[in-house]
Order: structure tokens, then C-alpha cells, then sequence
């Protein structure tokens, strides 16, 4: 890197493009953010040393003043507790003044995610919220992130030590909804699971399974099958099952769009529902009511959710202006269980 110094007053660009870098990437350097790769770092610490960049007093001076923004990155918004997750967010952000700029990943490739935070820490952001599945690389990411200059907060994932984590119990309503199958009458209870690198789908299957390993039934794979959430693959989901496990009188379907095409190909094939087949779904998404049978669910409360993640990144925020401990929450939201039609035997 040949680099010389110019009596006109260097630009953030110019350190950029010496080093190779955004000039995002080069205001987190001068900026003394953590969240760069040391390689980085001292590639941009050449580049502003040989060529005599100054950074502007005033625009490090407004980067350190409190923007009353929080930023958002989320995923999945095609499905509906995602974005019910995010509407929750968004009322509780302008109930406490605060704006949101929302960032949407598409994949979970390491190089995009750290693009993203790049970008949220260049617009100055009080804080993070991470509503994003634990999943794919993801999981990696999330795992070793090292410290951001703003708290986080993480959504959807389990409980890991210095970090804010806002979940719904998941475990705790699959239990529900296999034991209110078993309280009906059913011996033979399967199940559709979400996509298996989910960490939200493997704790649904968890506790399905370990609800009839208490209860002394066996669990075998062909009692199960997976799809992607979407209501498209419940419906190749349930036939697989149906033809794998002929005798299956309940079924725990992870997630409410699965569970209508459970209640469709059902109605298809005149299976009586829930006399030979009780449905529990979950979620509880407004239109589970509105299924033929009313669907029986497991309610979560996205909107709860995303309110309950904005409360605590604002407490994080609030301490570290009056130079406070910031202490880290892990907050497990309980579901409930909605009895409607589609599995009351009795």
C-alpha cells in the first residue's frame, strides 16, 4: 500500500479507499469502537497515519450524543410471528420516544451480519435488538460477538451468560400441548416439527417428546415429520405422517400454518376431527380461530415479545447514560393454552 500525504485536508473517503474499507469501517476505528478485526484496525490506523487524517471534532463529538434510535435486525418477515414480533417492537419504541431503524437479513452469511451492524453503528444507534432465529450461522455469530460499543439485546434464543435475552417458552408449551392431547384420550400422538436447524422447532420437538416419555410412550421417528413453518410443507408433512403412522389419533403441529393444512387434508381424506384426529397448533394466530374445526393452540404473545426486548435495551441505555452497571436479563415469556374445537374430546 503506497500512500502519501497531501496538503489538502484528507477525507474519510481517502482513508477508506487507501485501506480498503467502508468509511463506516473507518469512523468505528477512529470512533475506538471494538466491534473491528485487529487486522482491520490497524490496516485503517496505517491509512490515517500516513496520510496525515484528521477526523472532524464535531462529528466525533455528535457520534457519542445519545440519538434516541434503536436499531432492529430481523429475518423471517414473510412469516407471521416475525412480523407481529416487530410491530410489537415498534409500539413500544414510540411509546417510550424512540425511533427504529430496521435492518432485514436474507441469509445468515457471516459477512453480511457483520455488514449490518456495521451499518446500524454508523448511524449512531442507542442500542440493538437482534430478532433473529438461532439458526444456520447465526448461532455462530451470536455465540462470538465481542464487544459492540451499544448493549444488545437478543430475541428467540437460550439463555447464554452477559447477555439480554428475550424468548418464549417454547419447551413449556410444546409440554402443554402434548399433555392436553394425552388428558383428551389420545394414544397416539405425532407430530409436525418446524425446520430442525431452528432452535425454537428442536425445543417444540423436545418437549413433545419428553411430555410422552413421561407419560411411558414410546417415541418413534416414524411418529414425526418436519416441515419449514409454511402451509405448504404441513400439507406434505401430514401425508408422510399419515402414511407412516396410520394409527396417530393426535398430532402437535409446531406451528398455526402447519396446522391448517393438517385441518384440510383432514377434511379431504374425511377424517373426523378431533373424534379420530385431535390438532393442537402453535402460536396462536388470530385466524386459528377462524379454522374449520377452531383451531386448539398454544398462544405466544409476539407483540409481549417485541415490547418486552425494547424495555430492556432502554433500561441498558438509560444506565449507561447516568454511567450505571448495565445489568444483563434473561426473560422466558410463558405461553398459554387456547382449547377451541379441533381437539376437545370431552
Amino acid at each position: 500500500m503506497v500512500l502519501s500525504k497531501k496538503n489538502k485536508r484528507i477525507t474519510i473517503k481517502e482513508v477508506a479507499d487507501a485501506a480498503g474499507v467502508s468509511m463506516q469501517t473507518v469512523s468505528r476505528v477512529t470512533n475506538k469502537f471494538s466491534y473491528v478485526s485487529e487486522e482491520t484496525r490497524q490496516r485503517v490506523e496505517e491509512a490515517v497515519e500516513q496520510l496525515g487524517y484528521r477526523p472532524s471534532t464535531l462529528a466525533r463529538s455528535l457520534s457519542q450524543q445519545r440519538s434516541f434510535t434503536l436499531g432492529v435486525v430481523t429475518f423471517g418477515l414473510k412469516y407471521i410471528g416475525p412480523s407481529r414480533t416487530l410491530n410489537g417492537i415498534a409500539d413500544k419504541a414510540d411509546e417510550l420516544g424512540y425511533m427504529l431503524l430496521t435492518k432485514k437479513l436474507d441469509n445468515f452469511d457471516t459477512n453480511g451480519i457483520d455488514e449490518v451492524i456495521e451499518s446500524l453503528l454508523a448511524r449512531h444507534v442507542d442500542g440493538i435488538i437482534w430478532d433473529v432465529p438461532e439458526v444456520d450461522e447465526n448461532q455462530t455469530w451470536s455465540h462470538g460477538i465481542k464487544s459492540l460499543p451499544v448493549p444488545i439485546v437478543l430475541m428467540s434464543m437460550e439463555q447464554r451468560p452477559g447477555y439480554s435475552v428475550v424468548s418464549m417458552d417454547s419447551y413449556l408449551g410444546a409440554q402443554m400441548a402434548t399433555q392436553h392431547l394425552l388428558d383428551q384420550g389420545c394414544k397416539n400422538i405425532g407430530h409436525i416439527a418446524g425446520p430442525q436447524d431452528w432452535w425454537e422447532a428442536r425445543l417444540r420437538q423436545q418437549g413433545w417428546r419428553d411430555t410422552l416419555t413421561k407419560a411411558g410412550m414410546q417415541v418413534l421417528d416414524r411418529q414425526w415429520e418436519s416441515g419449514n413453518w409454511s402451509s405448504a410443507s404441513g400439507a406434505i408433512a401430514i401425508e408422510k405422517l399419515l402414511a407412516c403412522y396410520p394409527e396417530m389419533d393426535g398430532v402437535f403441529v409446531a406451528n398455526d400454518q402447519m396446522a391448517l393444512s393438517v385441518l384440510s387434508e383432514a377434511c379431504r381424506r374425511g377424517i373426523k376431527v378431533p373424534n379420530q384426529l385431535a390438532v393442537v397448533g402453535f402460536d396462536g394466530i388470530a385466524e386459528s380461530a377462524n379454522f374449520y374445526p377452531p383451531l386448539t393452540t398454544i398462544s405466544q404473545d409476539p407483540q409481549l415479545l417485541g415490547g418486552r426486548a425494547v424495555e430492556n435495551l432502554v433500561e441498558m441505555i438509560q444506565a449507561i447514560q447516568e454511567n450505571k452497571p448495565t445489568a444483563t436479563q434473561f426473560s422466558l415469556i410463558q405461553p398459554t393454552l387456547e382449547i377451541r374445537e379441533s381437539s376437545k374430546r370431552f
